[in-house]
Formats: structure tokens, sequence, C-alpha cells
């Protein structure tokens, strides 16, 4: 009878951690880029601009605090405080010079040595939406 109540035991243990690994495989999120619904906003057109045109609009900001979380947080941290896996975006340059750097790498994406440090953007997420994270992260923006 104990050795009968062991294999039971240790098969209840085996279940419960089989039941436990679809749970860890994604917990990590789902890292698929996710639509920003930017219809609230002034359409843009479609030559890229050199400056964020939904700098200090309340609207963008909201809109880009969400489009943040959902496409950059998991590597750039909530509120763009890094835990060390990428930049902290709360030290990007503020104003025209952080507009360039910001817009370069959100479209062009970061390759070292073969590696992608950072996904390209452009045609996965609309300049509006790019826009509007730049115009959240200018916010949260630290000396």
């Amino acid at each position: 009878m104990e050795t009968i109540n062991r294999r039971i035991g240790k098969v209840s243990l085996v279940l419960a951690v089989a039941a436990l690994v679809p749970a860890v495989a994604i917990a990590h999120g789902d890292v698929t880029p996710q639509a920003v619904d930017v219809s609230t906003l002034k359409p843009v057109g479609d030559d890229w601009l050199a400056t964020n045109p939904y700098r200090g609009n309340a609207e963008a900001v909201r809109i880009g605090s969400s489009a943040y979380n959902q496409n950059c947080a998991r590597c750039h941290g909530l509120e763009a405080i890094s835990g060390g896996i990428a930049p902290d975006l709360r030290y990007l340059p503020v104003e025209d010079e952080g507009d360039e750097i910001f817009l370069n790498r959100i479209r062009h994406g970061s390759t070292r040595g073969g590696r992608v440090y950072m996904p390209p953007f452009e045609g996965i997420l609309q300049q509006e939406a790019m826009w509007a994270i730049r115009a959240y992260l200018e916010t949260v923006h630290e000396e």
C-alpha cells in the first residue's frame, strides 16, 4: 500500500509540474507587435516627419503610453525604466535631437554583429503610433 501511495504521489507531482509548464512558457507575454489605434489623432501623411507633431498632445500621450506598454516595455521596462535589457528611454534627449534618434531607431531597429538588438517597427507601427510613443516618452524624461 505504501508503494502505491508513493507512486500516486509521484504521478501527482509530475502532473502538477506538467500543468505549470504552459503557464511558465507564456509568462513572458506576447512578443508579437500589437496594433495601435491612432484614429483619434490627426493623421500626419505619408512623408516621414523630422519632428514630433504630437509633442505635448494629451491624447497622443495617452495613446503612446498604451502603445509603449504593449510594444516596448517588455525590453525597455515599465514607465521606460530599463531593467538592464535595453536602454532606459527616460534619458533619451528631448525635442528635435531626441526625435531624430528615436525615429531612426524605432523605424530601422538596431543590429550589431548580425544580432538583432531591436527589431525595426517601420511597416509594423504607423508613423502616428511612433510619434505618440515619443510624446509619451517625453512625459517620463529625466536628466
